[in-house]
């Protein structure tokens, strides 16, 4: 048996299927069909049922590709592995551009929904497991409100929780000791924007990268503020951290509520602001889950083998 898809754009064709067609020799596999490319679309030859599965998956993803969402080989198959092909939820295409000129596209329902309530937030708390883009895609809308001149600077805060007490015995002044510990936050903001630029803001103050303790005291207007890994953060430095918003600035919370570098089992401040603070309108809170995962397609797994762990415990 075989079915046809008509697709009238080539170009759109050759991005969705990927160099050498490697995301549909996977689509083939994943669902045990055989499709070749024709003058007039794409031909599906297989049983009945794997011919509807494929034609499902392959619309999903040309539907995806004319929202600007273009997947390359491990990404696919990380997406296909954790969404259903028939689920009517759609994406919008958001495009966010960066100081690189490149567009940043979030790729899952969750993240799309996640850039909407940074756009119409002022606070926004993101939770997720690793690998959800709650980091990457906080830096990429505080750079594009920085370039659109909506803030004049970028606050990027984490807690030095991992460095606990040894840190005054660590080699070096105060920004190689905690060099470590916010690194990951360089490490998406030099994704964003060129090099010489990031050391010229750094040095002016345009933007900060600092530990959440410098944050004390201080009233930040005019700002987009990023506070990281906010799961380990006690309730005391949440509570400051979220009274130093001033005018005219936006903050956004991550953390993972599964992972807490706090010691002696002390309670999450993450878990504790978001049960205080549920209730008050102008604060939104995302929860983003394995779906949402653009990293490798075995992240998802590893996600998925923790939660099936703890929630086989005894409590």
């Amino acid at each position: 048996m075989e079915r046809r898809i008509e697709v009238k754009d080539s170009t759109l064709l050759r991005e969705i299927f990927g160099v050498e067609d490697k995301n549909l020799r996977f689509i083939e596999t994943q669902s045990k069909v055989k499709i070749s490319l024709t003058s007039q679309g794409i031909l599906v030859k297989g049983t009945k049922v794997n011919i509807e599965e494929a034609i499902a998956l392959i619309n999903k993803i040309i539907s995806l590709g004319k929202a600007g969402l273009i997947f390359k080989r491990d990404e696919l198959e990380g997406y296909i592995s954790s969404h259903d092909t028939e689920s009517s939820g759609e994406l919008s295409g958001i495009k966010v551009p960066s100081a690189k000129r490149k567009m940043v596209t979030p790729k899952t329902e969750g993240q799309e929904e996640y850039i909407k309530a940074i756009k119409d937030f002022d606070i926004v708390f993101s939770t997720g497991p690793a690998g959800t883009g709650k980091t990457y895609l906080a830096m990429t809308m505080a750079v594009n409100y920085l370039m659109e001149k909506k803030i004049r600077r970028i606050i990027l805060a984490r807690p030095a929780r991992e460095a606990g007490e040894s840190l005054g015995f660590l080699p070096g002044g105060m920004q190689e000791k905690l060099g470590p510990y916010l690194r990951p936050l360089y490490d998406a903001l030099y994704d964003m924007m060129e090099a010489e630029v990031i050391e010229e803001y750094l040095e002016t103050g345009i933007i900060e990268v600092a530990p959440l303790a410098y944050m004390r005291g201080r009233t930040l207007n005019n700002a987009f503020v990023i506070l990281d890994e906010a799961q380990n953060c006690t309730a005391e430095q949440l509570k400051m951290f979220l009274t130093r918003l001033g005018f005219d600035s936006k903050a956004v919370i991550t953390g993972d509520i599964t992972q807490s570098d706090l010691p002696g089992g002390r309670p999450m401040g993450l878990i504790e602001a978001i049960k205080i603070l549920k209730g008050i309108k102008g604060i939104k809170f995302i929860s983003l889950t394995k779906r949402d995962v653009v990293r490798h397609p075995l992240i998802q797994q590893i996600v998925q083998a923790y939660e099936d762990f703890y929630s086989e415990k005894p409590q």
